[in-house]
Order: C-alpha cells, then sequence, then structure tokens
C-alpha cells in the first residue's frame, strides 16, 4: 500500500489570522476553522494550521518549505506582502518562468512559480 499525504500541518501562533493569509494571499478554500485549528484546501491537497502556545513550536527555519504556482507572480507576491509576508530575496526569472521566495508573517517559507506562456 502507498502512503497517502492527508496534510501539512504548520504549528501557528494564531489560526485565524494564519488562515486569512493562505486564504487572501493565495484564494485557498477554507474548509475548517476554529480557534486552535484550521485546514485550508489546496489543490488535492490540504494544509492544517494547529495553535500553540510558546515561541519554541512556532520556530521556524527554512522548512517546511510550501512551493505554489500561481498565475500571476507580481499580483500574488504584492497581496501576501500586503498581508504580511516579506521577500527572501529577488524575484528570480529562471528559464521555464519567474520564482519569488517569501516568508509569511509565522515565519513559514513560501515559493511562488509562474511558469512561462506555452505560448
Amino acid at each position: 500500500m502507498i502512503a497517502v499525504l492527508r496534510h501539512v500541518l504548520l504549528l501557528q501562533k494564531d489560526v485565524r489570522k494564519a488562515a486569512n493569509f493562505y486564504q487572501q494571499g493565495l484564494g485557498l478554500p477554507v474548509n475548517v476553522l476554529t480557534e486552535k485549528w484550521a485546514e485550508l484546501q489546496a489543490g488535492n491537497s490540504k494544509i492544517a494550521l494547529k495553535a500553540v502556545d510558546g515561541e519554541a513550536f512556532t520556530t521556524c527555519g527554512y522548512t517546511p518549505f510550501l512551493a505554489f504556482e500561481v498565475a500571476d507572480l507580481q499580483e500574488s507576491v504584492q497581496r501576501l506582502l500586503q498581508l504580511g509576508a516579506t521577500l527572501d530575496g529577488p524575484i528570480k526569472y529562471p528559464a521555464r518562468g519567474k520564482v519569488a521566495v517569501l516568508r509569511g508573517p509565522d515565519g513559514h517559507m513560501l515559493s511562488l512559480f509562474e511558469p512561462e506562456d506555452s505560448a
């Protein structure tokens, strides 16, 4: 049997604020939202947010890294910056599209990729 990923779990200080960040910033639908737990739909996968007390539980380095494909990189970056994200380096333009790396308000790393037009 092959294991099936249920969700990626991110520990948060403020679940409602974090859910709003992903919903408003990336358009992810919220399936469940309480003070201590949220689930957001990300295509066929889910992102779960769990409230925790204490700084040690929410300390972030460079993992996990959430990677999203977006239709308009510049628009997505601007929206996320307005919601409290910060750019982690410049926007890059590799041969296949555009890439931006951001850190969310709670420190989680986000990668945004806009593929080049295939026209």
